[in-house]
Order: C-alpha cells, then sequence, then structure tokens
C-alpha cells in the first residue's frame, strides 16, 4: 500500500461554492492549521475544487494544514464512469486546483456502474492503478456511502485508502467490518461524518440525511441523555470518538462556514471523560441506523 499524509482531523469541502461567501471560506480553508482538505471533482458542480485552487494561488499552492485530497467522478452529463472518464475527471481537478498532481485521488460514489465493470479492461478502477504508477497521482482509494459497496471494493486489496461516511460514530458501528478489513491490507482509514449528518451536533431528527427507525432513534436519546448526564458537548463527543479509534487515521469533518471552522479546534480540545464513553459502550451494540 502506498503511504497516505494524514493529520487527525481532515477538512470536508463539499459544501464550499454552495453559499455565499465561498471565497472567504476557501481562503480560511487552505490557510487553516487544522489539517488536509478534502475535495471532490463533483463538489459544487466543481466550484468546491475551483474555489481552493484560487485560494491556493494566493498562497503560492501551500495548504497550511496538510495535504489536499480530491476524488473522480461521473461524467455529469453523460454518466459515464470508466477508464477514459476518470483521467478526464483528473484532468479537470488538476486544473482547476491548480496543482500537478495529488497526493490521493478516490474512486467517488460510483453508483450508476457494477463492480465488474469499474474493475473491468477500460473501467475506473484500472485507470486509478495506471494513473498512480504514472506517478499523477500517489495513491488511490474507494469513497462512497453505502458500505456494503465500499467493502467490496476494499475486499479487491488494490486500494490505498477507504472512505465512508457515517457508518462509524458514536451511536452507529456499521463500518466496523469494512474498517477492520482495510486495516488487514494496512490501507488508510478516513472516518467521514461522524456528526451523522448533524444529529450529534445540531440534534437533527435525520441521521446520514435520512430518518431514523425507532429503535436506533431511541439508543441516540439515550446517547443525549448520558451526554446531559456527564455535562459533555455531544458534539466533542462525537468527534472525539472517531480521533480517538484505533482504526480510524483521520477523521473528516464538513465546514460550511468560517464559524464553524473556527469551532473545530474547542471541539478537539474539548474535556470528555472517559466515563461518558464508557457508559455509551455499556448500553451495548447499537441497533442499525437505517442507512446501507
Amino acid at each position: 500500500m502506498n503511504a497516505v499524509p494524514t493529520t487527525p482531523v481532515t477538512i470536508g469541502a463539499a459544501s464550499l461554492g454552495t453559499r455565499p461567501g465561498a471565497s472567504e471560506l476557501a481562503a480560511a480553508l487552505v490557510a487553516s492549521p487544522v489539517g488536509g482538505v478534502d475535495t471532490s471533482n463533483a463538489y459544487a458542480k466543481g466550484e468546491s475544487e475551483r474555489l481552493l485552487g484560487e485560494a491556493l494561488r494566493d498562497t503560492e499552492g501551500v495548504l497550511a494544514g496538510g495535504a489536499l485530497y480530491s476524488k473522480a467522478d461521473a461524467d455529469p452529463e453523460t454518466g459515464a464512469f470508466d477508464g477514459e472518464r476518470v483521467r478526464r475527471s483528473l484532468d479537470e481537478s488538476l486544473t482547476r486546483l491548480g496543482v500537478d498532481h495529488l497526493a490521493l485521488y478516490q474512486l467517488h460514489d460510483p453508483y450508476g456502474i457494477t463492480f465488474e465493470e469499474a474493475m473491468g479492461d477500460g473501467g475506473a478502477v484500472p485507470a486509478l492503478l495506471a494513473l498512480r504508477d504514472e506517478g499523477m497521482i500517489d495513491a488511490i482509494g474507494i469513497a462512497s456511502g453505502t458500505i456494503s459497496q465500499v467493502h467490496r471494493y476494499v475486499e479487491t486489496g488494490v486500494f490505498d485508502v477507504v472512505l465512508s461516511h457515517n457508518r462509524l460514530t458514536l451511536v452507529d458501528r456499521s463500518a466496523l467490518p469494512t474498517f477492520e478489513l482495510a486495516r488487514s491490507l494496512e490501507m488508510t482509514v478516513f472516518n467521514a461524518a461522524p456528526f451523522g449528518g448533524g444529529t450529534l451536533a445540531n440534534g437533527s431528527s435525520a441521521y446520514g440525511y435520512q430518518g431514523m427507525p425507532a429503535d436506533f432513534a431511541a439508543h441516540v436519546e439515550r446517547v443525549r441523555a448520558l451526554a446531559r448526564e456527564h455535562g459533555v458537548d455531544l458534539a466533542a463527543a462525537a468527534l472525539q470518538f472517531s480521533l480517538r479509534h484505533p482504526l480510524v487515521d483521520t477523521t473528516v469533518v464538513g465546514i460550511s462556514s468560517i464559524e464553524r471552522l473556527e469551532a473545530l479546534p474547542g471541539l478537539v480540545a474539548a474535556r470528555v471523560p472517559e466515563e461518558f464513553f464508557a457508559a455509551v459502550e455499556d448500553l451495548g451494540a447499537p441497533p442499525a441506523s437505517g442507512i446501507d
């Protein structure tokens, strides 16, 4: 496996370009010492990469907190996601970002193609492997929301990195088998969305952007009650659960505003007693969250 430089926290830039003040936020992400930055060809229809590229030009290509990562996406008009599209996607990403190579480029949400198509001759995965061999990218990864799909790609043993979101959190352990397999293969693990899409940060009634089954919602409420009982900031506990997990190399936290970026170090540094985490574990294995 190719080594990937990581920091404990990686800043997720999926929302960059979707709200006012995007240029200022991009500059703040590039200047932040918190960690590396994760983006994608398709985020905000390419605006996330373009804005980061503009900010990087102002700093002569220096990202203050760590490495810059991006992802290959299907053609937004045709849906094509073959090897040719992966090469075009990388070319678009490099152009927007204003760099000549990336530390990591990932196969992102390959929902429109079969596993066999992705892995076969002329497919997306052989193209990523070739680009790695050519030195255009240092490492390749699989990044998707559906954990069963991610697991199948991890099983191939050809990827350097796995990224999954919402599946290893304070209230959800569904990514454990996949991350355990990845660790046995010496892959780097990116654990994204430690707040479950906001549930563990702002009290949202959805988890992973979907409604919660009754038994899972009850489990979440028990965890919230434990946080109140122990005087714990639930968002800080959710983030630190991922930061301290032995299977996680870096935790990807989506940042949609400068205010959230400025609040992040406080969540990292907040005191969360061991007794709280022990009490959460005493609740037993969480029920299914309702997301695959």
